[in-house]
C-alpha cells in the first residue's frame, strides 16, 4: 500500500512538470497564409495595416467586411481607394460591374492575390502561374520606372516573389513590376479617370515580407501608384469573412491550448458514452411512429381557401412572402416600395427594368385593394414566378 501511495506521487509530480513544460514552451512559427490585418504571424498583414497612414498621410481609412458590391453599392466612397490584400478573390458578375463603375468614376483599386477567379479571367484575360521550383526560394524582382528601384535588386526569400501573370490583356494593360524572367507581375488597367492595379504577390505585403528591406521597398513603391485620397478603404472581407461568420466555437479553437481541452472533453465524452452504453433496463416496446398528415393537411387548408373564395386574402399572403424572402435571403429593405426599391432589385438581381417598374406598381396596386378577383390573383402569380426565373 506504501509502495503504491508512493507511486501515485510520483506520478503526479511527473505529470505537473510535463503540464507546465507543455504550457511555457515557445510558440512553434505559423507560416500559414491568412493576410489577415489581426495576425501577427509571417504571412498576416497586421504591420501593414497598421502603418498605412505612413504610405497615405491624412487619409481616413475605414475597413469592410462585406462584398465589393455592399461596400461600394450607395455612392458613399466617392474620392476614395479602394485596396484588397488576399490569397485568391472571386467577384460575381455584380461585384464587378459596380467596381468598373466605381473605378471610371476617378477612384483606383488596388487587388493583390495570387488567384483572381473567374470574372477577371473572363473580362480581362487574367490568369496567374506560380514557379514550382525546389531548391531556390530567392525572387528578384524589377519594377519597369528605373526610378523606382533600389541600387541593390529586390529580392526576397520563402518564395514570395513566385507568382506572375501568365496571361493578360497586353493591349490596354501596362506593366508596372516583372521577376527575374521578364514575366509580370504588377500591372494596371485604367478606366476612366480611375485605374485598377493587379499584384499576383500578396505576400509582399505580410509581415514577413515588411520586416525585409527589399519586400518594404517594393510594398511601399507599389501602393506609391495609388493617389492619396481621402478616403481608404481596406477590404477585410476575403481574409476575415462576413462579420455574421464570428462565433464562440471560432475563437476558441484558434488557441491551441482550448482547442487540445475541447478535444481531449469530447473524448472523454466518448468514453463515457460507449461504457454506459450497456443495456440495464427491460427492452423498450417498439412504439410505431405517428403517421405523417401533411398533405392531408395541405388539402384541408387548400379546401378552405377555395371555398371561402378571399382572393384578397390569398394575394397579400403571397406578396408578403415574396417580401419576407427578399428581406431574409438578401438583405433588401422593403418598408417602402418606391422607386428606389425598384432601382434595388434591378441591381441585385439583373432584372428587365420595365418588368420590375410594372411588377412593383402592381403590388402597390394589389395591396390597397379590399377586394381581388381571380384574374388578378392569377396576374400576381404569374409575375412573382417570373421574378424568380429572372433573379437565379
Amino acid at each position: 500500500m506504501k509502495s503504491l501511495k508512493t507511486y501515485l506521487i510520483a506520478g503526479g509530480i511527473i505529470l505537473i512538470i510535463y503540464i507546465v513544460a507543455q504550457f511555457n514552451r515557445p510558440k512553434a512559427v505559423d507560416w500559414n497564409e491568412t493576410l489577415s490585418s489581426k495576425d501577427k504571424a509571417p504571412f498576416g498583414t497586421y504591420i501593414l495595416n497598421d502603418r498605412l497612414n505612413d504610405i497615405f498621410p491624412g487619409a481616413a481609412i475605414t475597413r469592410y467586411r462585406q462584398p465589393v458590391y455592399n461596400v461600394i453599392v450607395d455612392d458613399s466612397l466617392a474620392n476614395s481607394t479602394y485596396v484588397v490584400i488576399c490569397s485568391d478573390i472571386d467577384l460575381s458578375k455584380t461585384d464587378y460591374n459596380h467596381l468598373l463603375t466605381y473605378i471610371k468614376k476617378g477612384n483606383d483599386v488596388f487587388i493583390a492575390a495570387a488567384d483572381f477567379g473567374n470574372m477577371f479571367e473572363k473580362k480581362l484575360s487574367v490568369t496567374t502561374k506560380r514557379y514550382s521550383r525546389l531548391f531556390k526560394t530567392f525572387t528578384d524582382v524589377n519594377f519597369s520606372s528605373p526610378s523606382l528601384n533600389p541600387r541593390e535588386p529586390i529580392s526576397i526569400d520563402k518564395n514570395i516573389a513566385d507568382n506572375y501573370f501568365s496571361k493578360f490583356d497586353t493591349l490596354h494593360a501596362v506593366v508596372l513590376s516583372e521577376n527575374e524572367s521578364e514575366k509580370a507581375n504588377f500591372i494596371r488597367y485604367t478606366y476612366g479617370n480611375g485605374n485598377l492595379y493587379l499584384c499576383a504577390n500578396p505576400r509582399f505585403f505580410s509581415n514577413y515580407s515588411l520586416l525585409n528591406r527589399s519586400g518594404r521597398i517594393y510594398a511601399e513603391n507599389a501602393l506609391s501608384y495609388l493617389k492619396n485620397t481621402k478616403h481608404l478603404a481596406v477590404d477585410e472581407y476575403y481574409t476575415q469573412g462576413d462579420v455574421g461568420e464570428e462565433s464562440p466555437m471560432r475563437v476558441f479553437l484558434s488557441n491551441p491550448l482550448l482547442q487540445w481541452a475541447y478535444y481531449i472533453t469530447l473524448f472523454s465524452l466518448l468514453i463515457f458514452v460507449l461504457y454506459e452504453i450497456k443495456r440495464r433496463q427491460r427492452i423498450i416496446p417498439v412504439v410505431e411512429p405517428l403517421k405523417n398528415s401533411s398533405l392531408e393537411f395541405v388539402n384541408v387548408v387548400g379546401g378552405l381557401y377555395y371555398e371561402k373564395r378571399n382572393s384578397a386574402n390569398i394575394a397579400q399572403k403571397k406578396i408578403l412572402y415574396f417580401l419576407t424572402w427578399l428581406r431574409d435571403e438578401h438583405q433588401v429593405k422593403t418598408n417602402k416600395l418606391d422607386d428606389e426599391f425598384t432601382e434595388k432589385i434591378i441591381a441585385k438581381f439583373n432584372i428587365e427594368r420595365s418588368f420590375a417598374r410594372d411588377f412593383v406598381r402592381f403590388i402597390n396596386y394589389l395591396n390597397v385593394q379590399d377586394s381581388v378577383n381571380d384574374q388578378e390573383l392569377i396576374e400576381l402569380n404569374k409575375q412573382i414566378e417570373k421574378f424568380y426565373n429572372q433573379a437565379r
